[in-house]
């Protein structure tokens, strides 16, 4: 993690909460990203990542703060996709929850491999995927307890879009995202590993 990570992260959080489309959806929605900024920031000594993954979680941060500004079912491009391609819905926030397979598939693949959690090869990837998975639920569970604590106000931050089956698909494209990092990341993430010294 480098000055120009923290000047895009510190730009896009400030861009993102300069008159957001609802205060309390913003916070809900940045305070994943704000809350790992504090881990990357405690950990850049004792434990720092290789640039693959310290680029895929700003990216991850980033998303979570453009669906904090507008709410994930307001985000203009996705409008502009759902109307121009007579989609249902705007699924900025399908892609928030990708990205949330995607992204810790290689965080997780990092520590696994690093911390030698996984002796043999061949579960690595099983292991990343369940975690994942367990990941994308807790997730679910978390949307739900807000949900009951706040009520309506909680729309927002669910972004279900009256569509019946959210959650179960929030959870197929965390599944998606986690199998298409593994495939098409796993070999330049090694390439990494071994360059930073994490691995023989």
């Amino acid at each position: 993690m480098d000055k120009l990570w923290l000047l895009v992260f510190a730009a896009v959080l400030l861009w993102s909460a300069i008159n957001p489309a609802d205060y309390f959806t913003w916070f809900l929605e940045v305070l994943p990203a704000i809350i790992g900024l504090l881990v990357l920031l405690a950990t850049r000594k004792s434990f720092p990542l290789t640039p693959l993954v310290y680029g895929l979680i700003l990216v991850h941060c980033v998303i979570l703060m453009v669906g904090g500004h507008y709410t994930y079912a307001e985000v203009p491009l996705f409008d502009w996709i759902r109307d121009s391609f007579g989609v249902a819905r705007n699924n900025y926030d399908k892609v928030g929850h990708f990205a949330q397979g995607f992204i810790p598939a290689m965080v997780a693949r990092e520590i696994l491999i690093r911390k030698k959690v996984v002796r043999v090869r061949g579960w690595l990837a099983f292991l990343v995927v369940c975690f994942c998975l367990a990941f994308s639920a807790f997730y679910e569970l978390v949307e739900w307890v807000v949900a009951l604590a706040s009520g309506e106000s909680a729309e927002a931050f669910l972004g279900t879009q009256g569509y019946v089956w959210d959650t179960q698909s929030d959870m197929g494209f965390a599944l998606a995202g986690a199998v298409s990092a593994l495939l098409l990341l796993s070999r330049l993430h090694d390439r990494q590993l071994r360059n930073a010294g994490f691995t023989s």
